[in-house]
């Protein structure tokens, strides 16, 4: 397996100044890409959204790793399906058009395990794609990121366009979206409890009733495997991210409260939504193309990102 070589090579990476982006940055670096030669547009000066942006970042380029993404939570996805919807799948087809056409060798597309049909067999493969519709509240998002993949395949078969598909898991980790109206599972619990300790509360109150399982990937290991992914694997089939790993939403809230020291009781609300039932990915994939496993086990994850938060959360 010959590794691509990054030093010289001019790599565009969207979304790159977010909460996953610095950590790519930081795995470029690190496997030989030149810090000059990588470009973040920053959505104040471009708006991927429309085509003259996309056609003006991708100049010149040689790689494209696309991970700017409009995202947030099951309340995020409920309030906002339409703009979910329209931006993701906006911002990827021009962009994955224009990269082609500007003549790109590479595009590197992560999308999202929301793709996933609602009752995929646990653990999810790559081939189950497409056995079902997404869960309910977040199918317009998990659509449209899915309908990069079909257009990524199209533009290799028919033009012989180089473009990669990766689905990551649950992210998280330091310098995560803690905004409870539009963070994952995992930061939204960190704040909630957080907060609840300064107020004194004896009481946590935590959507649906904690059945569901989820499965989470460190943000620094999926930066790992998406620059992995860049270098190693050239092939058409979308590739899981994760860590094989489910726990219960039940078990993970009792995880976080025991980390934080929190005394009081869980309330779970079982008029809110639970989501998707079961999210497991198989990473056989991943480690027999490019060589991926994870490293950072979920309770050292979840450490990290709560001393993170605790020494940030005034400023947040």
């Amino acid at each position: 397996m010959t590794a691509l070589e990054l030093e010289n090579k001019r790599i565009l990476l969207t979304g790159g100044s977010g909460f996953l982006g610095r950590q790519v940055v930081n795995q470029l670096h690190s496997a030989g890409a030149n810090p000059d030669n990588i470009t973040i547009p920053r959505s104040r000066d471009y708006d991927l959204c429309t085509m003259a942006a996309c056609q003006k970042v991708v100049e010149k380029q040689d790689i494209v790793i696309h991970l700017a993404a409009h995202v947030g939570g099951i309340g995020l996805n409920r309030e906002k399906p339409a703009e979910l919807f329209y931006d993701n799948l906006m911002m990827g087809v021009q962009l994955i058009d224009c990269a082609y056409k500007a003549g790109v060798e590479k595009f590197v597309c992560v999308g999202t395990i929301c793709a996933y049909p609602k009752f995929t067999p646990v653990p999810f493969k790559e081939e189950d794609l497409w056995i079902g519709y997404p869960e309910e509240t977040n199918a317009p998002y998990g659509i449209a990121k899915k309908a990069l993949l079909v257009q990524l395949e199209a533009y290799r078969q028919q033009y012989g366009f180089n473009g990669v598909y990766l689905l990551p898991v649950n992210l998280y980790g330091p310098e995560d979206n803690f905004n409870p109206k539009s963070s994952h599972v995992i930061p939204a619990l960190i704040r909630k409890v957080h907060e609840a300790q300064i107020r004194g509360d004896k009481k946590l109150p935590v959507w649906g009733d904690g059945s569901p399982s989820r499965e989470f990937l460190y943000s620094t290991d999926a930066a790992r495997a998406i620059v992995m992914a860049t270098q190693l694997y050239d092939e058409s089939e979308p590739v899981n991210l994760g860590t094989n790993y489910e726990v219960k939403i039940r078990d993970l809230v009792e995880l976080i409260c025991g980390l934080m020291d929190f005394q009081g009781d869980i309330v779970w609300e079982t008029d809110q939504p639970n989501g998707q039932p079961r999210r497991c990915l198989d990473t056989q994939k991943a480690r027999e193309k490019f060589g991926f496993i994870a490293q950072v086990d979920l309770k050292q994850g979840i450490q990290n990102t709560i001393e993170w938060y605790r020494q940030n959360a005034d400023k947040i």
